[in-house]
């Protein structure tokens, strides 16, 4: 019996295989989209993830504009942000936030989705959202994903 097949490798950002890939987030619901987006970006769909690594890909979102929210949520789902000054608070809605910037939306949401460490914020660097179909990343020629045959 061979004893070094039952070892276990662990990844380090030396071996570890980073592919850039490219989702179409049109016609998506966005938390379908972010949780999906999310653990690609972990690298949980690799057989040599670490938890400790960044071994995730690269991750290139198009047509956030176009992201589908299911139910009433485009009014009745008020996300805040809070300067640090008394009465900084400011209260939006998910449809304000689509119309405003859509690409921050899907950014916030797919961060919200990562674990709460130092890792997650080198992590959401892997992560490029654009608001239309066009997007600048065309030398690292991505692979196309499609969301809807994962989910």
């Amino acid at each position: 019996m061979n004893t070094l097949s039952y070892k276990t490798v662990s990844a380090n950002k030396n071996t570890v295989n980073k592919e850039w890939v490219l989702v179409d987030a049109q016609d998506v619901v966005l938390g379908r989209l972010a949780s999906v987006v999310a653990k690609m970006l972990r690298g949980k769909n690799k057989p040599n993830y670490t938890p400790h690594v960044d071994c995730g890909d690269n991750v290139i979102i198009i047509n956030a504009d176009k992201v589908k929210v299911t139910g009433d949520k485009l009014n009745s789902r008020v996300l805040f942000s809070y300067s640090g000054y008394p009465g900084g608070r400011h209260d939006r809605t998910v449809g304000e936030l689509i119309e405003k910037n859509s690409a921050r939306l899907v950014e916030r949401t797919v961060k919200g989705m990562l674990p709460k460490n130092r890792l997650s914020d080198k992590i959401i660097r892997n992560l490029y959202v654009f608001a239309g179909a066009e997007h600048d990343k065309e030398a690292q020629q991505p692979k196309k994903l499609d969301i809807n045959a994962i989910m």
